[in-house]
This record gives structure tokens, sequence and C-alpha cells, in this order.
């Protein structure tokens, strides 16, 4: 409790000065002048003290008078503080740490204000001249010529030692809070990044879904409008598969949707879909072939694990990449190899067909999206037409990605 009361009443002083400074400094120059002329009447046993009243005063008072603008002339304090308080020395008043007080005061506050240099070279040579008066001063003939010197050097370091770790604690305090600060911005930073990344994911996500499936229904309608009158057995088979496909993307649809629930779902809930992956791969192609493209995979080496990320990325740019060819290009066939070398799986999708006129081009998100894939697990991807016609997406993945880079891929 007492701790909470002094650390109250330090903040309520600490608040009033900075709110009223020259009240303090006011206070401090009234009670400065009374140190002075306490220490002014002081002499050694014996002695009387010197006759020069009225100039004493004048000294004492300017002394002190001119710490009123040690907050923005430190050094010229110093230097004035210090010939008034040499020229009461020289007139034989008694060295003591009351006369010395007013040059103690602006020593303390060079020390705090200033940069080392100064404090250096006034400070020092205002000690030194200090020093010297006292050595030669009248006033100090009863005492040791040691302590003549180590007196006034000790009484005028240690303002200055103060003034230095007020100084170095301001810095510190001062260091202390921007370090806060800049983490507090670079937390709100990278909030606000994490956030951005995780709509780009559930784009990405949702693009893949959406635009696959509806592309192969859109497909697989046109082909069962075309067929409804000349072959109905095979509209029906077309319908059959129309059917399958929308609850596909249904299905995919609840399951991405769901991991955006899934801190509100309880013990209860229904569990979601499993993340898709290349062993799906027959039903993509199945799909693929219900709208009229004929899609062909063929796997070299031996087939290694993949991590989830990876196995879900892999999927996701071969679906896009047929589904680009189902919507752009007059093709009836596509090339999917998927080639494990060493520690990278190498995924190619190729069409031999022409690209269809398209008006919007450039303004989708496939292409886009497949890249942003490929690279948040460290993997590369390459699209564009071939020298001989048709359309070529290469992409090479790690087999397994590091943690921190497949975390946002495994939506």
């Amino acid at each position: 409790m007492s701790i909470s009361l002094d650390r109250r009443y330090a903040d309520r002083l600490e608040e009033f000065s900075s709110r009223h400074p020259f009240l303090i400094d006011l206070a401090m120059v009234l009670a400065l002048l009374g140190c002075t002329a306490l220490g002014g009447s002081l002499t050694m046993p014996g002695a009387a003290p010197p006759d020069q009243d009225m100039t004493a005063t004048a000294l004492a008072g300017v002394a002190c008078l001119v710490l009123l603008k040690h907050r923005t002339h430190p050094r010229a304090c110093v230097v004035v503080a210090g010939g008034c308080t040499v020229a009461a020395i020289a007139l034989g008043y008694l060295v003591t740490p009351l006369l010395l007080a007013p040059m103690m005061a602006a020593l303390y506050w060079l020390a705090a204000l200033t940069d080392p240099k100064s404090t250096r070279v006034y400070g020092l040579t205002v000690v030194v001249a200090v020093t010297l008066a006292a050595v030669f001063s009248d006033s100090m003939n009863h005492i040791s010529l040691l302590l003549r010197t180590i007196g006034p050097i000790f009484w005028l370091l240690l303002p200055l030692a103060a003034g230095k770790t007020t100084q170095l604690r301001r810095a510190y305090l001062q260091s202390v809070q921007a370090r806060a600060e800049h983490a507090e911005r670079t937390r709100e930073e990278e909030a606000r990044l994490r956030v951005t990344e995780e709509r780009m994911r559930i784009a990405r996500e949702l693009h893949d879904v959406v635009a696959h499936h509806m592309a192969l229904a859109n497909a697989q309608a046109g082909t069962a409008a075309h067929l409804a009158l000349t072959n109905p057995e095979q509209t029906q088979r077309i319908l059959t598969d129309l059917t399958g496909t929308t609850s596909s993307a249904l299905r995919e649809l609840k399951a991405t949707l769901g991991l955006l629930r899934e801190n509100d779902s309880g013990p209860g809930s229904a569990a979601l879909e499993p993340s898709p992956g290349l062993g799906r791969m027959p039903e993509l192609v199945t799909a693929c072939e219900s709208a009229g493209l004929r899609v062909t995979v063929t796997t070299e080496g031996e087939p290694q694990p993949l991590s989830p990320g990876v196995d879900l990325t892999a999927y996701r740019i071969v679906q896009e990449a047929l589904t680009n060819v189902t919507k752009h290009a007059a093709a009836e066939a596509a090339q999917v190899r998927l080639a494990y070398t060493g520690s990278r799986l190498l995924i190619t999708v190729v069409n031999e067909g022409p690209g269809k006129p398209e008006p919007a081009r450039g303004r989708g998100f496939g292409l886009v999206g497949m890249r942003e894939r490929a690279q948040s697990i460290g993997g590369e991807l390459c699209a564009g037409p071939r020298p001989q016609g048709g359309f070529e997406v290469t992409t090479a993945l790690p087999l397994h990605a590091s943690p921190d880079l497949a975390e946002g891929t495994t939506a």
C-alpha cells in the first residue's frame, strides 16, 4: 500500500512539474538562496566572517537567479554560477556544500541536458577553477592542502555523476517506449498481414471450387442440350454426371466455408470433408470427360507420399489447369504428367487446341491463383502458349513443404 501511495504522489509531483515548470524552478531558486545565505555565514572556529556582505549577497543572488534559465541555457548557467562561486571564495568565504549549492545545481542540469562533450568541457573547467580558488583562499588556511583539494572536487563531481545518470535513465526510458511502440506497430502490421493472407487463401480456395465446378457444369449442360434430341441415352448420363458435379461443388464449398466456423463447431457437429489431393484424380478426370474433355494422366518415377499442403496444392493446380482448358481452349484432349524426381514433383498440363477468343482475358484469377499456390509452399509455376500450338502449365513442387510455408495452404 505504501509503495503505491509513494508512486501516486511521485506521479502527481511529476505531472505538476510538467504543467508548472516555472513554479518548480522558482521554488528551487529560493531554496538555493537560503542555502547560499546560510553557507556565507559559516566560518572556521575563531575566524570572523568577511566584511563584504552586500557583495556576497549580490553574487549569491546572481548565481541562484541565473538557474531560472537552466532548461534553455544550461551552459551559460554553469559559467555564470561558476564565476560567482569563484568570486565568493576569493572574497574569503568558507568553501562548504551550502556555498557550492548553486554551482552544484548548475552542474547537475548541465550533465542532464547537454551532450557529453559539453559536460566535460564546461564541467571540468568549472571544477578546476573552483578547486584552485579553494586552494589559494585565505579562509582555507587552517585546512590541509589535501582536504582543500578533495572537498570541492568531490562535491562538484557528485552532481555531474547524478546528472549523467538522469540522462542515461531518460534515454533508457525513451528507448523502452520506442521499442514498445515499434512492437505495437509490428503486431498491428503482422495482424493486418495475416488477415490479408487469410483472405487471399480463402479467395483462392473458393475460386478453385466454384470456378472449376461451374465450368464443368456449364460444359455438361451445353453438351446435354446439344445431344438431347440425337442421343437421349448419352444425354441422360451427362445429366447424371451434372448432378454429381453440382453435389461435389456443394460438398467442397461446405467444407471450405466450414473451416471458417470450426471454432464454433461443437462435439456433435458434422465432420468436415478431408482436403482433396491427387488421390481424387480419377474423379476429376471423370468429371472432365463428362464435359467433353478427354484427359490422359501419366506418372513417371516412383510415387512418393506428399505432405497435406503439397497434395492439396498439386490437386488444385491440375484442377484449375483443366478448368481453363474447358473454358478457354477448343481442345478435345489434355495430358497431365506427374513426374517424381528426387525431392520434387513436376506437374505438366498440356492441351493442343487453339485458344478461344476471350474479351475478358487478363482479368481472371486462375493463373494468378495457381502461381500463388505454388509459391506459398516453395514451388514454381510457368504457364503460357506452346510454340507448336496449345497451352502448357508446368509447376515444380517440393514433396514436403516446411510447416511455416504450408500453414496457409492446408485449408
